[in-house]
């Protein structure tokens, strides 16, 4: 049994490449299909959230010369790409799933509203919020937050390529620990980039609490659901 009813689950766009340099692995990509699915049959309502840094990331567009709105737009659009891939590999597997767009593009996804994607859970569908928050300037992590306080989740899922939080970057410092808890001030006073300040003070004063896990180690979604010890949870 899982400790909560409703969750927003955020996936990195760049562990969709897996162990490619660009685009979506597709092993990856039905590894992730089949443990959603599988939370899924637990009686779970998900709504998710992908990044699209494994296609364009807006910041690094703009240090290329694009302008910066236009950048975070191709931005958008590639988090569209990766959801109809996720939608698709869940079809696949059996997994109910509807796919909506922060901005109008019907038919390629309906067009988000609260009300809409928490309709579609309760049926049992895997809710694929895409587009971000339809706004430049800012993340697709301030796109979750802002999706998991509005479609009212129990808990913020951020599956990464870490196992938690840790007191710097454990891929280029062998000497950082990782916290089991850890509270939103402490993350602010310490600079840790588990994401970024407006989608940390948009979690914190809403009360949605984050959990950071590694999504891609097959079976973690569901052992965190199940309240295992593993990852860190931001509070």
């Amino acid at each position: 049994m899982s400790r909560y009813k409703r969750i927003l689950l955020k996936l990195s766009g760049e562990s969709l490449m897996g162990d490619q340099q660009y685009g979506i692995d597709e092993n990856r990509l039905e590894d992730y299909a089949r443990q959603i699915k599988e939370i899924a049959g637990m009686g779970i309502e998900i709504g998710i959230v992908i990044g699209g840094g494994n296609i364009f990331r807006g910041l690094s567009g703009t240090s290329k010369g694009f302008d910066r709105v236009k950048g975070d737009q191709m931005g958008m659009l590639a988090t569209v790409i990766n959801s109809l891939a996720l939608s698709s590999a869940l079809t696949k597997v059996g997994a109910d799933n509807q796919v909506f767009t922060a901005v109008r593009m019907e038919p390629i996804g309906r067009f988000y509203s609260k009300w809409d994607a928490i309709a579609a859970m309760k049926k049992g569908e895997v809710a694929i919020i895409a587009g971000g928050t339809g706004n430049p300037f800012f993340t697709t992590d301030t796109a979750s937050a802002l999706r998991g306080v509005e479609i009212e989740a129990d808990v913020m899922l951020k599956g990464t390529r870490v196992d938690g939080v840790y007191t710097a970057d454990p891929e280029k410092d062998p000497t950082a620990t990782k916290f089991d808890k850890i509270s939103y001030d402490e993350i602010y006073n310490r600079g840790l980039k588990v994401m970024d300040l407006t989608a940390t003070t948009l979690c914190k004063e809403n009360n949605l609490p984050i959990i950071v896990f590694n999504m891609d180690t097959v079976g973690n979604l569901k052992k965190v659901l199940s309240g295992e010890n593993i990852g860190t949870l931001v509070f």
